[in-house]
């Protein structure tokens, strides 16, 4: 009987224990994990736009291996690539050669535009900035270059050879060899007060006593055209041009100023670009033709592009390769007004190392195997290449350009050489007559007694040269001047952008 009970209680377990209330627990079925979608060009269309940009027509495209046109052997590597660098500016530099010191992006070509119509947020100052030392640190003050007309700096009375020791009371600083990072924060302030001195005491020392003056920046539109005046020394009548950029919106005032020189009936002309860091080929153009005239229609360069597009060129017809002297306005209004040229068979060029630059350049080297070219000063920078303005549409033009962001691109895309093949030397020009700027004696800009014109005026009249280098007689050194924190500082660019293969 006992045995009969065990046998129920151990079937009654065995039943209980396969009962679907058990704690066993039930079989859960995975769903399985969403793949991530794979990364695609659109993903990275501003790094796609500057690639596609710089593989078409970069002038030194064949110096950069990931430019090549075989280099990714699928889409997912030339993504890849793309998603190499999350800010697009960082990823142009990763396209550009080594030997170009010129291309550049910019996240903004709403302001690369107005810098290139002379268009930018200015007090009108344009300084060259000196390192010195005052109780064992070292401080940069600005020196004064030029003021521009009817700007807040004109307005409130400064001149060339002032010096700017300090902004709202704070002495700017100097990292290395350059401007710290605190001084141009305060220069690109809008309303400052600015520590002003007087300059130079005597030719070893800068003055750091300062009275204060209140300036407010506007938007302002600077004329490139800084002087134009006719001298009469001697009995001999010289033109006087100090013309500050290739800015085409103001080739009507350049020619107007010839206008000028030719009902003076002047013998001479002396150009000054000094500082001048270049600007528009066609401007560059009008101006060389405003200077001779009797060579119209004649060459005065021959482009050179990479090997793709100067063999797309030449088979369009060689003369797509060429720019010529011309006898109207290249980028002036419909009615094609006519150059006044003056028919000079010299010319007397200023111009500086640190600022001469692009169609400055290009002007003086176009012009040498037409006319006797003398430079004035301690040479040129030794950009003889041109860019342009690439956006992100079909053609990389400024119209249909993609509405989602502003970035361009700045390529260089042709070097050149004059009539007589002859290429600048990236070294810049050499100077005729050995000299540079004292800022402890800068002069008047525009008086023949100014050391640089004067010059220029000593040959022209026959005077004698001494052959000795004006240099700066204090112990200060020049760091850098303003104009290399534009967009547009030694550039030199085409206003059209000709056919694309694209």
């Amino acid at each position: 009987m006992k045995k009969n009970l065990v046998l129920l209680l151990l079937g009654l377990l065995v039943f209980t224990g396969c009962s679907k209330d058990d704690d066993t627990p039930p079989v859960v079925e995975e769903t399985p994990e969403e793949e991530t979608p794979a990364l695609t060009r659109a993903d990275f269309p501003v790094q796609d736009f500057m690639y596609q940009a710089m593989n078409e027509v970069y002038l030194y495209k064949s110096r950069v291996p990931v430019l090549a046109n075989n280099r990714f052997n699928s889409e997912a590597a030339y993504v890849d690539f793309l998603a190499s660098e999350d800010d697009p500016l960082d990823f142009f530099e990763k396209l550009e050669a080594d030997i170009d010191r010129f291309s550049f992006a910019t996240e903004n070509y709403v302001a690369l535009e107005n810098a290139f119509s002379g268009i930018s947020k200015s007090d009108g100052l344009e300084l060259s900035f000196v390192a010195y030392t005052l109780d064992g640190v070292r401080y940069a003050a600005g020196i004064i270059r030029y003021v521009v007309p009817n700007s807040p700096g004109a307005n409130a009375g400064l001149s060339r050879g002032q010096a700017l020791i300090t902004i709202n009371g704070n002495r700017l600083t100097i990292a290395g060899s350059s401007l710290s990072s605190q001084a141009i924060d305060l220069l690109n302030l809008d309303n400052y007060t600015l520590g002003i001195s007087p300059g130079f005491e005597n030719s070893q020392t800068l003055s750091i006593a300062t009275s204060d003056v209140s300036i407010s920046k506007i938007q302002l539109t600077e004329n490139p055209i800084l002087v134009s005046k006719t001298l009469d020394v001697n009995g001999t009548k010289i033109g006087y041009l100090m013309y500050n950029s290739f800015v085409s919106q103001f080739d009507d005032e350049l020619n107007a100023a010839f206008a000028d020189f030719e009902a003076d009936g002047i013998q001479d002309l002396v150009l000054d670009l000094r500082y001048n860091g270049g600007g528009s080929v066609a401007s560059a153009i009008d101006l060389c033709s405003m200077i001779t005239g009797q060579f119209n229609g004649e060459i005065l360069i021959k482009q050179r592009w990479n090997d793709e597009y100067q063999a797309f060129f030449e088979s369009q017809g060689p003369e797509s390769l060429l720019n010529r002297f011309n006898a109207t306005i290249f980028t002036g209004t419909p009615q094609q007004e006519p150059i006044n040229s003056l028919n000079l068979s010299r010319l007397y060029v200023i111009g500086l190392k640190s600022y001469t630059a692009s169609a400055s350049e290009l002007t003086a080297i176009g012009l040498e195997p037409y006319i006797d070219v003398q430079l004035i000063g301690n040479g040129t920078v030794g950009k003889f290449e041109a860019s342009a303005t690439l956006y992100d549409s079909q053609n990389f033009g400024r119209e249909n350009a993609n509405p989602n962001h502003t970035y361009a691109v700045q390529p260089l895309i042709f070097t050149y050489a004059n009539a007589n093949d002859v290429v600048g030397p990236p070294s810049g020009l050499t100077p005729d007559f050995n000299a540079t700027e004292s800022l402890d004696n800068l002069g008047i800009l525009g008086d023949p007694e100014e050391p640089l014109l004067k010059i220029a005026l000593d040959q022209i009249i026959g005077r004698s040269y001494s052959g000795k280098s004006s240099s700066q007689k204090s112990n200060l050194l020049e760091i850098q001047g303003l104009k290399d924190q534009s967009p547009i500082y030694q550039k030199m660019y085409i206003d059209n952008l000709p056919l694309i293969k694209k």
